[in-house]
C-alpha cells in the first residue's frame, strides 16, 4: 500500500498510481455542469491531471491557480482539476477566481480515485483524494507521475512542465 503524509502523519492510499510508460487509465467524473467527464474527451491532447483533497485548502486552490496559468499559456495541453468536492464547489471556486483555462470535475461519484490510487484510506481526510499529478502524451502514455509525499505541500510544477516539454 502506498503512503503519503499529512503533517509528517503517514496516510495510506487505496493503491498504487500508474507508472510512467503505462496508458493512462480510463476514468469517468462528473463536470462542474453535472455532465460525465471521460478520459476519451481529452484523446488526441497531452492531459496533466491535477489531484487533491479539496478546493477549499489554501494549498489546493494555489495548485488550481498554477495550473491555470500552465494551462493558459499553451494550447496544446489540458489541465483537468480532480477531486471529491461536489461540481458546485469547483465551479463556485473556478468562477470567482477567473480559472478558465482547466477543467475541474469531481469524483464524487467514486471509481477516479480508485483507478488511479489515491483514495486516503486512513487518516483526517480519510476517503478523499491525496495530492497528486499525472501527465500523459496525446497518445495517452504516462509521461510523469508524481505523489506529492506531503499532502500540505504543493507539487513540483516544473516537473510536470519537464514532461509537456519531452
Amino acid at each position: 500500500m502506498t503512503t503519503t503524509a499529512f503533517h509528517g502523519t503517514p496516510v495510506h492510499l487505496s493503491g498504487e498510481l500508474p507508472a510512467v510508460g503505462d496508458r493512462l487509465p480510463g476514468f469517468t467524473l462528473t463536470g462542474t455542469d453535472l455532465a460525465e467527464v471521460t478520459a476519451e474527451r481529452f484523446a488526441g491532447r497531452a492531459l496533466v491531471l491535477s489531484i487533491f483533497p479539496s478546493i477549499d485548502t489554501g494549498v489546493c486552490a494555489a495548485a488550481a491557480r498554477r495550473f491555470n496559468e500552465i494551462a493558459d499559456g499553451r494550447g496544446d495541453v489540458t489541465v483537468l482539476n480532480v477531486s471529491r468536492d461536489l461540481p458546485f464547489a469547483l465551479d463556485r471556486f473556478c468562477a470567482a477566481e477567473g480559472l478558465d483555462a482547466v477543467v475541474s470535475a469531481s469524483d464524487f461519484r467514486r471509481g477516479f480515485g480508485e483507478a488511479f490510487g489515491v483514495v486516503q484510506a486512513d487518516g483526517p481526510l480519510a476517503g478523499l483524494l491525496a495530492r497528486a499529478v499525472v501527465v500523459a502524451d496525446a497518445e495517452g502514455v504516462i509521461r510523469h507521475v508524481e505523489l506529492v509525499g506531503e499532502i500540505t505541500e504543493e507539487p513540483d510544477y516544473d516537473a510536470a512542465l519537464a514532461a509537456l516539454d519531452g
